[in-house]
């Protein structure tokens, strides 16, 4: 067995490739598809492709060595066969795209251990999260990673449990908007369609980004007093009626049933629409303060209907909490004095 270490080499039309020779034999590679690895250094930014280019030489050096100089990747490995088959299953689920996009992360750094070493250690998955100091990413990463790990676990993949328990968060503490209609007079100066989300989600009490945005005509009631959101766009999948304030009426003139609001027309905007508007609102409108996001006007919205009734039982069913439990969490990173002055100890 020789094997030279490969040197990066570059072609007179400017890509780059490695040169080596294993077992005598002349190598010149421009990816690392031999190895069974999605990267191409040429894909990069010319100024980056030569160091592109020298990690693909390490990548592929550090894979003969680990797999008895050998090249090509075994396409009889039921170990990774059974690992893609089970990966695959979970990533068909219906799915967020942002989530979806995690999940193929980890689940790429999981396949790669276990093609180089047989096998996904206990020590591998917890350094995955260990590499974050953040409580926030450590939480989201051990989240994120145990969906992952747990499937393969159920489905009967060799692989173990990790024990790292989540770490501690200073808990968020969201303020209502103390001026509601200065910033909503705000927003629809600058972009209606931003104005009327943020209408919904406070006189609502709908989430932005997936309520509100895939709302259509159809949803509403004739005379417009109520609006119907399927449980297949709730985050608890139970359907949710809400009754529309006069003043948000007001704002709307009845469409095409299959008509989005916003787009007027059967197909929505796209999923960060809301967020990339209000992220520019916010830089035109700095005072508004930069914690404010769009789920502010929902908690604002919340702390009147708690302030008014003092009902939990009617903030869960009107926030389309699963649970009086999931309500009391909420409450909790609410605004809401629980004690009245007079509760005070006092001074006789």
């Amino acid at each position: 067995m020789s094997l030279t270490y490969p040197i990066v080499c570059q072609k007179n039309d400017g890509k780059y490739y490695i040169d080596f020779y294993l077992n005598k034999k002349r190598y010149r590679l421009f990816n690392a598809k031999k190895i069974g690895v999605d990267y191409k250094p040429n894909n990069y930014p010319v100024n980056k492709r030569q160091k592109a280019t020298e990690q693909l030489a390490k990548m592929v050096y550090d894979h003969l060595v680990k797999n008895n100089y050998q090249l090509e990747e075994s396409k009889e490995c039921p170990e990774l066969q059974e690992f893609d088959r089970l990966i695959s299953l979970k990533l068909n689920e219906p799915l967020n795209k942002h989530y979806k996009k995690t999940l193929e992360d980890l689940a790429h750094k999981l396949r790669e251990e276990l093609k180089h070493s047989g096998n996904i250690p206990i020590e591998f998955i917890d350094g995955i999260m260990l590499k974050y100091n953040n409580s926030t990413s450590f939480n989201t990463i051990r989240r994120h990673l145990n969906v992952l790990v747990n499937h393969l676990y159920e489905n009967g993949f060799p692989i173990e449990k990790s024990s790292l328990k989540p770490r501690k968060q200073a808990e968020k503490l969201h303020k209502p908007i103390p001026n509601i209609a200065e910033v909503l007079q705000l927003l629809k100066d600058y972009n209606y369609n931003l104005y009327l989300c943020c209408l919904f989600t406070y006189g609502c009490l709908l989430r932005p980004h997936r309520e509100v945005r895939l709302l259509k005509w159809q949803d509403f009631s004739d005379d417009l007093s109520y609006v119907s959101v399927d449980g297949s766009r709730v985050k608890s999948k139970r359907n949710r009626v809400m009754p529309v304030p006069d003043y948000i009426r007001k704002e709307l003139v009845l469409g095409n049933a299959n008509d989005n609001i916003f787009s007027n027309t059967p197909i929505e905007f796209n999923e960060d629409y809301f967020k990339t508007l209000w992220s520019r609102f916010k830089k035109k409108c700095p005072e508004i303060g930069k914690h404010t996001t769009i789920y502010s006007f929902r908690h604002s919205g919340a702390i009147e209907i708690f302030k008014r009734t003092g009902s939990l039982h009617k903030l869960q069913r009107a926030m389309g909490h699963s649970s009086l439990n999931v309500s009391l969490t909420y409450l909790r990173g609410l605004e809401v004095a629980e004690l009245k002055e007079e509760d005070m100890p006092m001074v006789k």
